[in-house]
């Protein structure tokens, strides 16, 4: 059974970072396709960024490119999501994705 637990989450202010992170269980990492997403409030959920297995380059939606930076620790089985220079839109609920299982979320707040 695959879980997925996202962590890290919290309030910073704009143009500051985050790591975030996902426990992931039940696959194995290092050769699996994983996504992180995000919802805004009042939004549409929002596809942010997916590592491939092996060491394909990692691919990110437009607005957050040169901005965030998604990893694994195969040896953690973990995946993370660095955030540098956040916005203020850049606030939502992030969650780490495997073919449309989710995990309960972190919640990342910018603010001004």
């Amino acid at each position: 059974q695959v879980q997925l637990v996202e962590s890290g989450g919290g309030l910073v202010q704009s143009g500051g970072s985050l790591r975030i992170s996902c426990a992931v269980s039940g696959l194995t990492l290092s050769s699996s396709i994983m996504d992180w997403y995000r919802q805004a409030p009042g939004k549409e959920l929002e596809w942010v960024a997916r590592i491939f297995e092996g060491d394909s380059v990692p691919t990110y939606s437009g607005s957050v490119q040169g901005r965030f930076t998604v990893s694994r620790d195969n040896a953690k089985n973990t995946l993370s999501l660095q955030m540098n220079s956040l916005k203020i839109e850049d606030t939502a609920v992030y969650y780490c994705w495997h073919f449309g299982l989710r995990g309960q979320g972190t919640q990342v707040t910018v603010s001004s």
